[in-house]
């Protein structure tokens, strides 16, 4: 069988694109599987299929490199504008994406014909222990402590209409993620296991972030994680509401805002990388 898809980028956040508009696909987990594979395949962060909505522009379905199906990708759906405006599926610069977290609005900033940035609302973020969910006696898991391979973090627990964790470090560089990273993930206090964020503070408009991507590992970005980290980071008293956070990743930068309502905008980049055929026996 064949497959045509498109390879695009937010800070480095690489997944690959497919069109569903008038294709289906009949196994999402088992093909994000085969294509994510780096080295073998054509290498990603996870697979996204972009088709029809009944309530909004576009609709969003967003597989991990594991096969596993998130609610919710910030670099993504960024890509998401982009492709549609870029193919000239969309027109306008004002779109709506249909995610398992509800609808997001995406603001497209043009240059040169193409989008080049996308702001979205993200909508707000949540502290409420059942509804991330995280197994917790008190109603938010604020600043808490948490014993992980025998050492005390200090944990914040954020819906973002996914879970993180958000875990504040003096440094971040040579943290070995690949070992503590899926203690934190698979630890039993998260059901739905957990996307973690360590952070290095600059100052108050300045973070840097490091994160453990529940299904994927360590990636370059994760942009439900940058605006959880931001929340966690208002929550905590460390940064402002109504002020821009510039959030420093491995693969790129993110400007978050936050108003007194935990609601998120998020801004940041979106890029194309290449169109493919993908070969494959299914």
């Amino acid at each position: 069988m064949k497959i045509n898809f498109t390879k695009m980028q937010g800070c480095a956040n690489d997944y690959i694109y497919i069109n569903c508009f008038d294709n289906i696909i009949k196994n999402p987990s088992k093909l994000a599987i085969k294509m994510s594979r780096r080295h073998y395949s054509v290498g990603s962060d996870g697979l996204v299929l972009i088709g029809r909505s009944e309530v909004a522009d576009a609709k969003m379905r967003m597989f991990n490199a594991d096969g596993s199906e998130s609610e919710m990708c910030g670099n993504a759906i960024r890509c998401i504008g982009k492709y549609l405006y870029d193919k000239k599926i969309i027109k306008k610069t004002l779109v709506t994406i249909e995610t398992l977290c509800g609808i997001k609005y995406l603001d497209l900033h043009i240059e040169n014909n193409k989008v080049k940035e996308v702001t979205v609302n993200m909508g707000k973020a949540l502290f409420d222990s059942s509804k991330i969910p995280v197994n917790y006696s008190e109603k938010e898991m604020i600043n808490a402590k948490c014993d992980i391979l025998g050492k005390t973090y200090n944990m914040t627990a954020v819906s973002m209409g996914n879970p993180h964790c958000c875990i504040y470090l003096d440094e971040i560089k040579d943290l070995e993620l690949d070992k503590i990273g899926p203690a934190f993930e698979n630890n039993s206090i998260f059901p739905k296991r957990t996307n973690t964020e360590f952070c290095k503070v600059i100052d108050k408009n300045h973070l840097e972030m490091r994160v453990y991507e529940r299904g994927a590992g360590e990636t370059y970005a994760c942009g439900t994680g940058a605006c959880a980290l931001v929340a966690s980071s208002i929550k905590n008293k460390i940064c402002n509401f109504n002020e821009d956070v510039s959030v420093k990743l491995l693969g790129g930068t993110l400007i978050i805002n936050i108003d007194n309502s935990y609601n998120v905008l998020m801004t940041g980049p979106a890029e194309f990388v290449y169109d493919g055929v993908y070969e494959y026996e299914d």
